[in-house]
């Protein structure tokens, strides 16, 4: 039996919240897999992927990061930044995973993985990027329009939470942006992503400024040297022609050491809710291959490069979007 709990962390200034998944009947790997979440999602969406690793014998985290979900939000004069995102990572690592750590990193996750595995290789064991190769490349010729548009957005932001007339409002809302994701699984997300006001209303958890355009840059050559740093066997997996691809992944791809691809070619994007069987088994085997010091010897790690794919759909405005509009992201 799986025991779920969550706790806040301290993290940089903010409470973050943590979800945590272990079976104590199971016997322990000794590995801390941390999971971490995409754009306007929560750690606790994790759940159908957590559990069968917990099951596992591995210890699971999955936390909020910050402005997501139960964790705290920043104050006022304060902003979002991507490195900001990395910072907690590395607290939360010093925290949580005295030991031995494996990286799950979902879409906007993927990039937080890719920047922390980068700065920190000894750090991380193996690592597993689900669509979480960073966005499109932006060049300077736009820098000045998004700074333009940041500070207009900012002008205008309203923080307070983006409210919704009923649950079934928020799992419609669910639906219309995750079409191949089953209906009764986004019924079992909806709560996860939504929160109860003091009012009694009822809104989406996450900040509203994220939905703003961040001022910096995507820089595609810096992101491309993490991932050259990063020493541990990297598992990619995509959701196939409709999941999320950017026209350079497999250049970027090829700067992995040591990569392996699978592909589950109807998940879409939101793979670990449109296909978490699948996902938890493949990542699963991955982890379990890691059990001992041979691993660093890339034994049984085969060199892959996927071609790159269709950039997909964009995410809806309303509720929460299914990919990263690559404001967060660097």
């Amino acid at each position: 039996m799986v025991r779920r709990s969550s706790e806040f962390l301290n993290t940089n200034g903010l409470d973050l919240c943590v979800h945590r998944f272990r079976d104590d009947h199971a016997r322990p790997t000794g590995l801390t897999l941390l999971l971490l979440h995409g754009f306007l999602d929560a750690g606790s969406t994790w759940d159908l992927v957590a559990e069968p690793l917990a099951r596992a014998g591995h210890d699971v985290v999955a936390p909020d990061l910050r402005g997501f979900g139960r964790s705290a939000r920043v104050g006022a004069g304060s902003y979002y930044y991507f490195p900001d995102y990395i910072a907690d990572v590395a607290a939360l690592v010093d925290a949580l995973a005295p030991a031995r750590l494996g990286v799950v990193g979902h879409s906007m996750g993927g990039a937080v993985a890719v920047y922390y595995a980068g700065a920190c290789p000894g750090r991380v064991e193996r690592l597993a990027l689900l669509e979480g190769m960073g966005p499109p490349a932006s060049g300077p010729e736009v820098a000045v329009a998004r700074v333009e548009a940041w500070l207009r957005q900012m002008a205008e932001l309203d923080r307070a939470p983006r409210k919704l007339s009923s649950m079934q409002d928020a799992i419609a809302r669910l639906v219309a942006n995750h079409p191949r994701v089953p209906r009764d699984v986004l019924a079992t997300r909806a709560p996860l992503l939504t929160r109860e006001e003091p009012d009694g209303g009822l809104a989406w958890a996450y900040d509203p400024m994220h939905r703003t355009t961040s001022p910096l840059l995507f820089q595609v050559e810096a992101f491309m040297t993490f991932l050259e740093r990063i020493a541990c066997p990297t598992l990619l997996v995509s959701g196939g022609p409709t999941g999320w691809h950017p026209e350079d992944e497999a250049e970027r791809v090829a700067r992995l050491k040591r990569a392996e691809h699978v592909e589950l070619p109807e998940a879409g994007h939101m793979m670990h809710w449109s296909a978490a069987a699948e996902l938890a088994e493949r990542l699963g085997d991955f982890f379990a291959a890691g059990g001992d010091a041979g691993d660093a010897a890339g034994q049984g790690i085969r060199r892959g490069a996927r071609g790159a794919g269709g950039a997909g759909a964009a995410a809806a405005a309303n509720g929460t979007g299914s990919l990263e509009d690559g404001n967060k992201r660097a």
